[in-house]
C-alpha cells in the first residue's frame, strides 16, 4: 500500500470503507441538497441567505438518519456569493455534526498548484470547506487530478470523478474512442487507484449517471471491476427507477450510491415530508 494510503488511515478510516459501512446501515441513497430558487419559492423562502441556510439546514435534519450521504451543490451556494458559501461551511459542519457523509458536488479540475489548492479547499483537514469528499472533473487528464488523489488517501476522504454523465453533450467527449472510450479510460484510471486501498471498496468513486441507458454496454465499461463507489445522478425527477438502475448497473449495483434531489426536495418544507420521501426513495431501492 502507498505512503499516502497508510498515512490517511492511521487517522479516520478511508472513505470508501465509511461509505460502504453507511450504505450497509441506511440503504444507498445519497440525497442532493440543491436550493435552486425555484424550490426556495416552493418553500416560502426567499431567494436569498437566509432562505439557502433554512433550506440547507433542514435538509439535513431531516435526512441525516436515513442517507448514506447528502450532496451540497457547491454552485447554487456560489450564486449568492462568499455569504452563500458561508452558508455551506454551516451546511458541511450539519452535516458532521449529524453523522451524515457529505459529497461537495463541486467537479472541480485544473493542473498543477491550481489543482492542490482545489484539493487544499475541499480535503484538507481543517478546510472550513472540507468535506468528507468531492466531485472532481478529469478532462485536463486523469493525472491532473493528483493532488486531490493523494490528498484523499492522505486524509482519509474520497473523490468521484466524472466518467459517464447522462447529459447529451457528455457523448461528445465521453464517448470517444468506442471501445476504448475516454470513459473506459477514466474507470481503469480509477480501478488503478483503488488498489492503493484494501477493503471492499476504495475511496475513488466514479459519477456515472443513471439514465445512461445501455452505454456501460456499449463502451464495454466493467464498473464492477473499479472496486470503488458509483454515485449515479438521476434518480426520481430526472426520469430514473430503481429498476433502471438495477438493469444499467448490472453486477456493479450493490456499489451504486443513487442520488435523488428534487424529487425528494419537493416534499419539503416540512421535516415529516422530506423524511417520507426519503424513505420511500431508499426502500425503493432496497427492493428486488
Amino acid at each position: 500500500m502507498p505512503e499516502s494510503a497508510a498515512a490517511g488511515q492511521q487517522g479516520r478510516e478511508p472513505f470508501g470503507s465509511r461509505l460502504a459501512a453507511a450504505m450497509a446501515a441506511r440503504g444507498p441513497l445519497c440525497v442532493g441538497i440543491d436550493p435552486h430558487p425555484g424550490l426556495l419559492a416552493d418553500w416560502g423562502l426567499n431567494d436569498d441567505v437566509a432562505g439557502l441556510e433554512r433550506f440547507s439546514l433542514t435538509v439535513v435534519e431531516a435526512v441525516a438518519t436515513l442517507a448514506a450521504a447528502v450532496k451540497p451543490q457547491v454552485a447554487l451556494y456560489e450564486r449568492h456569493g462568499s455569504a452563500g458559501m458561508a452558508v455551506l461551511e454551516r451546511t458541511l459542519e450539519a452535516a458532521s455534526d449529524a453523522g451524515v457523509l457529505s459529497i461537495a458536488d463541486a467537479k472541480r479540475g485544473d493542473i498543477g498548484s491550481t489543482m492542490a489548492a482545489y484539493a487544499d479547499a475541499w480535503l484538507r483537514d481543517g478546510s472550513a470547506l472540507a468535506a468528507d469528499s468531492v466531485t472532481l472533473s478529469p478532462y485536463l487528464g486523469f493525472e491532473s487530478l493528483r493532488p486531490a488523489l493523494d490528498l484523499a488517501a492522505e486524509s482519509g476522504r474520497g473523490v468521484f470523478v466524472l466518467a459517464l454523465t447522462s447529459n447529451p453533450e457528455g457523448k461528445s467527449v465521453q464517448h470517444v474512442g468506442g471501445s476504448e472510450s475516454v470513459a473506459r479510460r477514466i474507470a481503469e484510471a480509477a480501478a488503478d487507484e483503488n488498489r492503493r486501498y484494501s477493503g471492499t471498496m476504495g475511496s475513488v468513486g466514479l459519477v456515472v449517471g443513471a439514465t445512461i441507458g445501455t452505454a456501460l454496454v456499449d463502451l464495454g465499461l466493467d464498473l464492477d471491476a473499479v472496486r470503488g463507489p458509483i454515485l449515479a445522478p438521476g434518480l426520481g425527477a430526472q426520469g430514473a427507477t430503481p429498476a433502471d438502475l438495477r438493469a444499467t448497473f448490472g453486477a456493479a449495483y450493490p456499489a451504486v450510491l443513487a442520488t435523488s434531489s428534487r424529487g425528494i426536495l419537493a416534499a419539503g418544507p416540512t421535516i415529516a415530508g422530506l423524511r417520507s420521501a426519503t424513505e420511500a426513495t431508499r426502500d425503493g431501492l432496497l427492493e428486488g
